[in-house]
């Protein structure tokens, strides 16, 4: 049966963002620190490139927040066609929840963005109905992977914890009572420690 994973960097404080998101800083003050080890940083390790092989592995649709596609609130701007330019890396189509209607947009290299005005579990419905035998991937942000996680439809959850303090910001375990799954594979670098966890029975 087809698996749903997402996979989230993470600082060692627990804040998957930096404060003060915009388009200046779409992660966040500090939030590219958290991120480096897929980014090309020098100090990146084989540990690191093959978690970012488990990051980039394709899966058959996502479903993704507002605040991931990009920094704009309120009502569209329709010239705004998310932060990866003609040819994100999704490659599949994505679903992106948000409360206000928009028009799907088609890329180059097969991404399309569909946006899904009526809450998670329909975002997440058809998902899945477009992957049909493939993975569907959470993308992020924090809200959305908690909402992915209260709804209870993750099997496998990659932590990316980076040595680093942001202070505040976004994060991804608010509000949660348990956490549900345990460790199957530890990878570690200078720049983060790779955590693949499966849900637990």
């Amino acid at each position: 049966m087809p698996d749903t994973s997402c996979h989230m960097a993470i600082s060692v404080d627990g804040f998957v963002a930096g404060p003060d998101q915009s388009s200046e800083h779409p992660l966040g003050r500090g939030g590219h620190d958290v991120h480096a080890w897929h980014m090309g940083d020098p100090r990146a390790t084989e540990a690191d490139a093959a978690a970012t092989s488990w990051l980039m592995r394709p899966r058959g649709a996502y479903v993704m927040g507002r605040n991931m596609f990009g920094p704009i609130r309120g009502e569209w701007d329709e010239d705004w066609r998310g932060w990866w330019g003609p040819e994100p890396p999704y490659h599949a189509p994505v679903y992106v929840l948000t409360n206000h209607p928009r028009e799907s947009l088609q890329m180059e290299g097969g991404t399309s963005f569909h946006f899904v005005t009526d809450g998670f579990d329909a975002a997440y419905a058809q998902a899945v109905e477009a992957a049909g035998d493939a993975d569907v991937g959470i993308a992020g942000g924090a809200s959305t992977v908690r909402q992915a996680l209260a709804a209870g439809v993750i099997d496998e959850l990659t932590l990316h914890i980076a040595p680093v303090l942001l202070g505040s910001g976004e994060r991804i375990f608010a509000g949660a009572g348990s956490f549900g799954f345990e460790p199957v594979e530890v990878l570690h670098s200078p720049l983060s420690t790779h955590i693949r966890y499966r849900r637990a029975g």
